[in-house]
């Protein structure tokens, strides 16, 4: 039986043989998030299915594809659409892109999900910048014998997101005149969304807004040494005295109408990159 990182090795000569260039970074598009591709220049396009060990997404709206190009000639790669730990899959499965990612020679990570707003200073379609996370889930990446090939044992979290890429991103939307907020994230299992009282317990310890994806990927893309700036699109509010059913046609309405605000952020992003 192959060990992890052998599966990564795997996976990354599999991309290889497609898509022979060094990212700089490699991007997570959530929820709704898709039509980013677009903004890029599109060199290799890969189904998940294709590539050894790679996870496949089943969540709605989530293409399930790696793609493989330049963002203003800068190389990027891609996953539209990632796998979540209520598809039923391990922890360790879901983040193995992102290790690929970095075995491939990726600096950064650029992760992104659509959220249920729950500071009532936000509102549906603003952006939150990623300050920091509350991790509430079930499974955690990092369990099991730990390979010093990629990562320490006990990897430290005292700054998972880049805190001058988070001032820098804050500045992007300032600059074009939208909405872009600071904040907490709180990451749950799901698939089920919260009841009042959870959301008034998730607001109390410090979250800002809750999602189902991104700790797990962060917790990882730290682990084997990537930078990390993350992006949530508020999609819906959850204020628990004001609360009302989500529809998930809506909440991908919502990312959709958001995207560009996203796009902005994610292209002001690599070119700051690029720069480094």
């Amino acid at each position: 039986m192959l060990d992890l990182y052998d599966k990564i090795e795997e996976a990354k000569a599999f991309i290889a043989g497609q898509w022979n260039e060094q990212p700089r970074a490699g991007i997570i598009l959530g929820t709704g998030l898709g039509p980013f591709v677009e903004r890029i220049d599109v060199e290799t396009q890969i189904d998940y299915e294709s590539i050894p060990h790679f996870p496949s997404s089943t969540a709605t709206s989530h293409r399930g594809r790696l793609i493989c190009g330049k963002i203003e000639g800068i190389p990027v790669v891609a996953m539209e659409g990632r796998v979540h730990l209520y598809e039923g899959h391990a922890a360790r499965l879901i983040t193995l892109p992102v290790r690929v990612m970095r075995a491939m020679g990726a600096e950064w990570l650029i992760a992104s999900n659509a959220v249920g707003g729950m500071n009532p200073n936000y509102r549906a379609g603003d952006i939150m910048v990623i300050e920091d996370h509350i991790n509430l889930m079930t499974d955690n990446p990092l369990i099991g014998v730990n390979d010093d090939r990629l990562g320490p044992r006990f990897p430290d979290m005292s700054e998972p997101y880049d805190l001058q890429m988070v001032d820098a991103a804050l500045a992007i939307a300032r600059k074009c005149d939208f909405v872009a907020h600071k904040g907490v994230l709180v990451s749950v299992t799901g698939p089920n969304l919260e009841t009042r009282a959870e959301y008034r317990f998730l607001r109390l310890i410090g979250a800002d807004v809750v999602g189902m994806s991104v700790v797990p990927e962060v917790i990882t893309a730290v682990h084997c040494g990537l930078k990390v700036v993350g992006f949530s699109v508020v999609t819906d509010m959850c204020l628990a005295d004001a609360l009302e059913p989500a529809v998930v046609d809506e909440i991908i309405a919502v990312a959709n109408s958001a995207e560009p605000k996203l796009r902005e952020l994610v292209e002001g992003v690599v070119k700051q990159i690029g720069k480094g």
